[in-house]
């Protein structure tokens, strides 16, 4: 991948130029110069990438081949380059970092250059500024997305996103308003805004108009130093603490009305059977040995991964790579707040959540499930397999809950349509349960020679 980031950027560079490059069109009707000015910013993050060392992440081996994609398009006579802006800006976007969201802001930048009424431009330009924190700009280039979006349906997330930053934005105004901000004491800006809020121990710069982190930081010191003053059991300041905390948790999360999430498929057990029929399934335990050779490469335990069909990881996922392939997630709710738990941000094809009773199981999906990180959600008929009378009908064990990797085999062996179950790296397997290695040992078809391969039958 080294040579050929290098040779991309080598061709990046000879049709675009370095930085610096006057922007203007190459004689004999070449690229338009947003494109160019495009493959620049295009080129400065390449070299960035090159000088960081080998590629190991997938999602920015996926944004260099879609560089290579925007610059075959950029050369080819006649080819509209337009979708391939879009598509690395995108790409961009979902490397993550804040790198990528300026390298996303800026191809967004040429993009509604070269169509400025271009709604899938308008979107990425809100969805970068999103990113990097500029709420009010965000803002803007929602709107004008909307402006230009004539499907009701697709604009809802949009319009959703707008509310959530617009509230957060209002917390900071009452939180501005209830320390003092516009009274003698507070800073007031060239405009007539108000840009701090004035404190006995020195004022503290807090607007909806700075940058998510620098607001969070400033509206923490804000609620420190009027504790400070005041106390915590006045009612002002009491006020100003839950101020704080709405406004982490709306920067925090992008609610959702539907708890099962904008463009996540709800499926039952039709459509799990469905998903499941014919593959080839192993469920691999989360331990430091199997995470650490699974990520080396050409590793035997990696090769036998890669190979199923399906990838099944359980709960909290600590020591495998946040890019490790995991095409099912089934998670257990626990505890008597189980919606305060952190959220299931790792990449899945589908998610499984079981839990009782159901609204907390509502409550919870709704809390913690993220957008775009699963394409199928289990809905609330696989929420509690092993009891539901209409699957395993099974009494409630006396010993507690059992653990998830249990729940989700007897839901696998229940279904009945996966070619083959094997389990990886549980050696025996020894972090389940007595009475649930029971149950698998009654069922192994057989076990490797490296005793890392559990093969139900």
């Amino acid at each position: 991948m080294g040579q050929t980031l290098t040779g991309l950027l080598t061709s990046v560079r000879a049709m675009a130029g370095r930085p610096g490059t006057p922007t203007r069109a190459r004689p004999g009707g070449g690229p338009d110069p947003a494109l160019l000015a495009a493959l620049r910013h295009c080129g400065d993050h390449l070299a960035d990438l090159a000088a960081s060392g080998p590629l190991t992440d997938a999602r920015r081996t996926r944004l260099v081949a879609s560089i290579g994609a925007l610059t075959t398009a950029c050369s080819t006579p006649g080819a509209d380059a337009f979708d391939a802006l879009l598509r690395t800006g995108q790409q961009a976007l979902d490397s993550g970092g804040e790198a990528g969201a300026r390298l996303a802001l800026a191809l967004a930048d040429e993009a509604t250059v070269l169509r400025a009424r271009s709604k899938g431009a308008w979107r990425l330009r809100g969805n970068a500024l999103d990113a990097l924190g500029r709420s009010e700009e965000a803002i803007t280039a929602y709107e004008r997305h909307l402006a230009l979006q004539q499907n009701t349906a697709a604009s809802r997330d949009v319009e959703r996103r707008i509310a959530t930053l617009r509230a957060a934005g209002d917390r900071i105004d009452e939180a501005l308003e209830l320390a003092g901000a516009g009274d003698e004491s507070g800073d007031r800006g060239s405009d007539g805004g108000t840009d701090g809020a004035g404190t006995g121990a020195g004022a503290v710069r807090l607007s909806r108009r700075l940058p998510a982190a620098e607001a969070r930081v400033a509206f923490t010191e804000l609620v420190r130093l009027r504790t400070t003053e005041r106390g915590a059991a006045d009612p002002a300041v009491r006020r100003l603490a839950a101020l704080y905390a709405e406004h982490r948790r709306l920067t925090d999360r992008d609610l959702m009305a539907d708890p099962l999430l904008g463009g996540a498929e709800p499926i039952g057990v039709p459509g799990l059977r469905r998903f499941l029929a014919g593959r080839t399934v192993c469920l691999v335990a989360d331990t430091p040995h199997t995470a650490e050779q699974e990520q080396r490469p050409g590793s035997p335990l990696a090769a036998l991964v890669e190979g199923y069909d399906l990838v099944v990881r359980c709960d909290a996922v600590r020591h495998a790579a946040p890019t490790a392939r995991t095409d099912l997630h089934a998670v257990t709710l626990r505890g008597s707040t189980p919606w305060e738990g952190p959220r299931w941000d790792r990449r899945a094809t589908a998610r499984l959540v079981f839990g009782d009773p159901l609204p907390h199981w509502r409550l919870a999906l709704r809390s913690r499930l993220v957008p775009g990180a699963q394409d199928r959600i289990g809905d609330a008929t696989l929420r509690r397999p092993l009891h539901d009378p209409a699957l395993l009908a099974e009494a409630v064990d006396a010993e507690g809950p059992a653990s998830t990797e249990y729940t989700v085999l007897r839901l696998l062996d229940f279904l009945g349509t996966p070619a083959r179950v094997d389990l990886i790296g549980f050696e025996g397997p020894a972090a389940l349960r007595p009475r649930e290695r029971e149950w698998i040992g009654a069922r192994t078809g057989r076990t490797d020679d490296t005793a890392v391969r559990i093969t139900l039958r």
